[in-house]
């Protein structure tokens, strides 16, 4: 009976500490951080041109730097936010409704920005693992945009 119970405990001691440990490498799994050899401005065009190059599009780009200020917040240094699109990416995920939901993560946003320490770095969401939470067509495409993605950057690499 004595084994019994230390073999349970130990299972149950086990699965909270794999728990606990999976919960804090999370986001050091699902958000990529590089940093770049060039300066802001440098860095957003290599990644531009990149995403162009593989057939993306570039809808929309942001100060967000200059928006948290003109709302409210403070002076932080330049980050810059480039919207991208690959149209067929898009449909194929969202001519299901019940992929719409997944709309909230685009476009695709690559991030860049100029930390304390003065250097640029590139922020990336791991989108092959957002899509392999969610399977099927989901995990087709995002394994596509994680490819992509890193040829957008890999001139940091």
């Amino acid at each position: 009976m004595k084994n019994v119970i230390s073999a349970v405990v130990g299972v149950v001691v086990g699965a909270i500490g794999t728990a606990v440990i999976g919960w804090n490498m999370m986001a050091g799994m699902m958000l990529h951080e590089t940093a770049s050899p060039y300066n802001m401005e440098e860095t957003v065009d290599k990644i531009q041109k990149n995403a162009l190059a593989k057939g993306w599009v570039v809808p929309s780009m942001k100060q967000l730097h200059k928006s948290i200020k003109k709302n409210g917040g403070g002076d932080v240094p330049p980050i810059t936010l480039i919207n991208l699109c690959q149209g067929n990416h898009a449909y194929r995920m969202m001519k299901n409704d019940k992929n719409k939901k997944l709309s909230v993560f685009m476009p695709c946003t690559v991030s860049v920005y100029e930390k304390s320490d003065g250097k640029i770095y590139i922020g990336t969401m791991n989108a092959g693992l957002m899509g392999a939470m969610f399977g099927g067509v989901v995990a087709e495409v995002m394994a596509e945009v994680s490819t992509d993605q890193e040829s957008f950057i890999k001139f940091a690499k």
